[in-house]
């Protein structure tokens, strides 16, 4: 039986599932191959993990991510974590996880931060309509 593990990542709002797989290295956002998928600085965040990991072991597997919710950037954060959590479990390397964990701590922990709601009487999180009086 072939071995697939399933990892998932959020950064704000958007929530990424990944699917990694024996293969040939390829690798699909949303069912776009990631050699064309725009725009081009989100790929190169979500390429980090890949980059950081080698050839040798990317060129063994597929992955494919399902990115929902958020924006472009924040997708790509979370798409970034799903692959270097992956890549991790795939491997079960303890370098390989000291080696994300030393460049970039939220390729493996995620960023619990969250925009504030806005609320009433101002026009955003905490900026109130200024009162003039006389």
């Amino acid at each position: 039986m072939a071995k697939v593990i399933l990892v998932s990542a959020r950064r704000k709002t958007a929530i990424a599932r990944a699917v990694i797989r024996e293969g040939r290295g390829r690798i699909r956002v949303n069912g776009v191959p990631l050699e064309i998928y725009q725009p081009e600085l989100a790929r190169w965040k979500i390429l980090e993990p890949l980059l950081l990991a080698g050839d040798e072991i990317t060129s063994k597997v597929d992955i494919d991510i399902n990115v929902r919710g958020g924006g472009i950037m924040g997708q790509a954060s979370a798409a970034r974590t799903a692959i270097a959590r992956a890549l991790v479990e795939w491997t079960q390397s303890q370098e390989l996880r000291e080696l994300f964990l030393k460049y970039d701590r939220h390729l493996l922990v995620e960023d619990p931060r969250q925009a504030e709601p806005k609320k009433p009487r101002g026009r955003s999180a905490r900026a109130k309509r200024q009162k003039s009086y006389r």
